[in-house]
């Protein structure tokens, strides 16, 4: 299946034609701000920032370590996983949109309380330990460019995103933090400055050559859990959340059905667009560090220096730098995104008032979730695997912990008593199990195959 298929796949399965979504996409940012230019930039705006906050430096050493450790072998995973990532993400958005509730609060209407409660302390437990790889990523990445204060810029990032978070409305300083995510255009550069086979480039995305053994799923694995990552469910459906209680002309889709054309072709575009480049950038990824570290025989990343290697042939002397400004930039978008996605998840399924853009003392226990994950996070950079092992093995804990809460977001979103009208078409449920399976599959398979 390639890119370009899968974004037909995902599209097909949806109602309304692409040019209408586009224009009404459009229409919709327009009568947001009227009289001013919407430019394409703004546009993509929340789908840019969701995708680079996929692309964080979990997902940078895990696509760094399949494209070193199989070459072009793994750059089958982003075609094969760019509609089911794309599907799921809709159908997470749409529960926000059409109920007015995040996931967690939704979750609470149909399963019992212990359920909730083991899904939500799931993402708690994987998202604190991805916060602590991406901080000790963040301060080994510092420390390449300056040669020194490794733990002392892992702290300096802990207390600025925490600061951030607790002072600063989110939407304000991902304004300037999503600029610092360009750097991982150079991964794109990258292929046009060394010589490849594009033929065997389109061969093997559709013909990999691969061997089912343990190491091989535990990549699959990983590279499934960094791309269809579970936090990103409960972030997306709070944000629709947060955008109805922001804007009074909005309501739930189960309240105002008059709405629901302009925004579920919204968040369908949105979601194919935001989605589209973090697969995009991800394969690049892999393709860099197939082309540079796998062809010269560096097939196992240990260390962070040999995966900013990959970007020498493009920087040369200022390879670290590089490979430093998408790390620390992609972890200063994801970690809120970590943190605030937990928060949300605590917080609904305890019935506490919720939301990055509320002040501290109108939501105490949700800024306290926050913390405590942030400072739990910070508590385990210290862990003896070297940070480039730890982002992978998160990686692979995420595509652990994804399979039961993808059921539970399915069940949520099929379900008229919770969806009414809107329950996820027929081609987003599909896809959406679909996507379930495959996870379930490579779980399953790592075990096995072991």
């Amino acid at each position: 299946m390639t890119g370009d298929g899968g974004v037909e796949l995902v599209r097909d399965a949806l109602s309304g034609p692409g040019p209408e979504s586009v224009t009404a996409l459009a229409s919709h940012a327009k009568g947001k701000e009227p009289g001013r230019a919407l430019s394409l930039l703004r546009l993509l705006g929340p789908g840019l920032i969701t995708g680079a906050a996929d692309d964080d430096p979990s997902g940078i050493a895990t696509y760094s370590q399949a494209g070193a450790q199989f070459g072009l072998n793994m750059l089958w995973t982003m075609a094969f996983t760019f509609p089911l990532m794309a599907a799921i993400q809709m159908i997470s958005a749409r529960i926000g949109r059409v109920t007015g509730q995040g996931l967690a609060a939704n979750m609470q209407r149909i399963f019992p309380r212990w359920v909730v409660a083991l899904l939500v302390g799931l993402l708690f437990i994987a998202n604190t330990i991805n916060i602590g790889a991406d901080l000790a990523a963040m301060g080994a990445a510092a420390q390449l460019v300056v040669g020194w204060g490794r733990h002392t810029f892992t702290l300096a990032f802990a207390a600025t995103s925490l600061l951030l978070q607790v002072i600063v409305p989110y939407h304000r300083y991902v304004r300037v933090l999503k600029w610092l995510t360009l750097a991982l255009f150079a991964y794109v550069a990258v292929v046009f400055t060394v010589h490849i086979d594009w033929g065997e480039v389109a061969v093997r995305t559709v013909l990999p050559k691969i061997a089912l053994t343990g190491g091989l799923m535990t990549v699959v694995v990983a590279v499934f859990g960094t791309t269809i990552s579970p936090y990103l469910f409960f972030w997306q459906c709070s944000q629709e959340v947060e955008d109805l209680e922001a804007d009074t002309n909005s309501h739930p889709l189960v309240e105002t059905p008059t709405q629901a054309s302009t925004e579920l072709r919204r968040i369908q575009w949105d979601s194919i667009i935001g989605m589209g480049f973090s697969n995009l950038i991800a394969f690049f990824i892999i393709l860099t560090t197939a082309v540079t570290l796998h062809t010269a025989g560096k097939t196992d990343i240990q260390t962070s220096e040999q995966a900013a290697e990959a970007l020498r042939p493009i920087a040369g002397q200022l390879a670290f730098a590089l490979f430093s400004l998408g790390v620390i930039g992609t972890g200063l978008l994801a970690i809120p995104v970590l943190a605030g996605s937990a928060a949300y998840a605590v917080g609904e399924s305890r019935g506490w008032t919720t939301g990055l853009e509320r002040k501290p003392k109108a939501a105490i226990g949700f800024y306290a979730v926050i913390g405590l994950a942030s400072v739990l996070g910070f508590a385990l950079h210290s862990s003896p695997l070297d940070p480039i092992k730890a982002l992978f093995w998160s990686a692979v804990l995420n595509g652990l912990i994804s399979v039961p809460i993808m059921v539970a977001v399915m069940i949520v979103a099929s379900r008229k008593d919770t969806m009414g009208e809107f329950i996820a078409p027929g081609g987003q449920r599909t896809l959406g199990w679909i996507a379930t399976l495959v996870m379930a599959l490579a779980a399953i398979g790592m075990f096995v195959f072991t």
